[in-house]
């Protein structure tokens, strides 16, 4: 919890540094609100039975929430954040940060703009966010569905199999690509020459300036002569070039395999990799631009564009991370432990404890009448307090407190009428 609430302040520091609203939506939706919205992930979501009315289930991200909320509110621009529980009716592997409850952290941007402008600063939120975490070098993959389609319809997949497909080429991050091959022909029926035609292609990939160079192959490739494939890299392109601006384009690798199985993205989609790791991806998102109109009786769509990150992914690099660092983490935030070495001093200890908390400092006491001294100094050793507040028969005389630095064990006398701004001066 200390790592994850660190986590999560660092997370939303970066959101509100980009101008973002929170607000939150309910644990569970309507069925059919959910429903016809992952593709082959419907399977992970659970359902709900109340008492014979409405059918529920819980919510399997925030991103179908956040659509229906805009619809519902006739909200046609909103640059919000989201940090809530999800649900997901998989098989939990801690390990790789897999739960089947865990948190995610979204920022989306819901709005008619320039074009590429709020998926580039998608992409600078998640590297500012991935860079301020102690998770090691990152990289995030990015593609686009309007380029996956024009492919797949150059390679002679029918329109109807285009999510399906696009399912089994999002797994050549964990298949090989006779694997992935072997389940477009075997079980979602596409034929073997069909899929031979798209391998040269999902095997391609750049990192950095050398997006600029994929992007011009792709365009003199079979694909130069489909509308589809062609708008999809020009915004590839705009989308690069913006990243440039923002110095964030070392960390980006267009990624021909990356697909995204979600049914609702349609334009360019994105995910982060730790890059020695064992979690999967850590973060992820794209362009949704079809999701609102599901949700409003006259069908009007607000192009929308989000990134999530998953918290519980990267509590499993940290946690990893700090079974090798001698530096115990920190599970309390207490400055200063009030001490007594005196008999008979609980009331005197409590009262100068009301008067640190009164000052804003974060402070506690040994829940006993007369604790020893070395247990007292040990509590705060054990758990890294910085200052102990010493009060005995001498200071309660003299109207002072013996302030002591646990790290260099000197000790300090000070007025106790100004203990508390004392300790946050030297804690600044």
């Amino acid at each position: 919890m200390a790592i994850r609430e660190e986590v999560i302040g660092k997370i939303i520091a970066v959101f509100k540094r980009h101008g973002a609203e929170a607000i939150d939506t309910p644990v569970f939706e309507l069925r059919d609100t959910l429903m016809g919205k992952y593709g082959e992930d419907t399977k992970l979501i659970y359902d709900l039975k109340d008492q014979g009315g409405e059918i529920c289930s819980l919510r399997y991200d925030l991103t179908v929430p956040f659509a229906r909320y805009l619809a519902m509110n006739k909200t046609k621009q909103m640059k919000r954040y989201h940090i809530a529980k999800v649900y997901r009716r998989d098989t939990p592997a801690m390990s790789k940060g897999r739960y089947r409850e865990f948190y995610q952290c979204d920022f989306d941007v819901a709005g008619e703009y320039e074009s590429m402008m709020p998926d580039a600063e998608c992409m600078r939120i998640a590297c500012e966010i991935l860079s301020s975490l102690d998770i090691g070098e990152f990289v995030i993959k990015v593609n686009n569905r309007k380029i996956l389609d024009g492919l797949f319809e150059t390679c002679g997949v029918p329109e109807a199999d285009f999510r399906p497909i696009c399912s089994a080429v999002d797994k050549l991050d964990k298949m090989s690509w006779a694997d992935v091959k072997k389940e477009m022909v075997e079980e979602k029926g596409l034929p073997e020459e069909n899929a031979d035609l798209i391998e040269p292609f999902v095997k391609m990939k750049g990192r950095g300036q050398e997006n600029f160079a994929l992007i011009k192959a792709l365009r003199e490739t079979s694909l130069k002569d489909n509308a589809r494939a062609m708008e999809g890299l020009k915004d590839m392109e705009t989308f690069c070039e913006y990243l440039e601006l923002y110095g964030v384009l070392d960390h980006i690798q267009l990624d021909m395999s990356l697909a995204r199985g979600l049914d609702y993205y349609t334009g360019v989609i994105y995910e982060a990799v730790v890059v020695e790791g064992q979690v999967g991806s850590i973060a992820g998102g794209g362009r949704y631009d079809g999701l609102v109109g599901m949700f409003d009786p006259k069908g009007k769509q607000v192009p929308c564009v989000g990134i999530s990150i998953g918290v519980e992914r990267i509590f499993a690099v940290l946690a990893e991370k700090a079974k090798n660092n001698p530096n115990k983490q920190r599970t309390t935030e207490t400055q200063v432990l009030v001490v007594s070495g005196q008999k008979d001093f609980l009331k005197p200890r409590m009262k100068l404890l009301a008067e640190l908390w009164d000052a804003g400092v974060k402070s506690e006491t040994i829940y006993k009448a007369n604790p020893k001294m070395l247990n007292q100094f040990q509590k705060c050793e054990v758990e890294s307090i910085p200052y102990a507040a010493i009060i005995g028969g001498d200071e309660l005389e003299a109207g002072i407190v013996t302030l002591r630095d646990m790290a260099t064990r000197e000790e300090f006398k000070i007025a106790r009428a100004d203990i508390g701004a004392e300790v946050l001066k030297r804690l600044q």
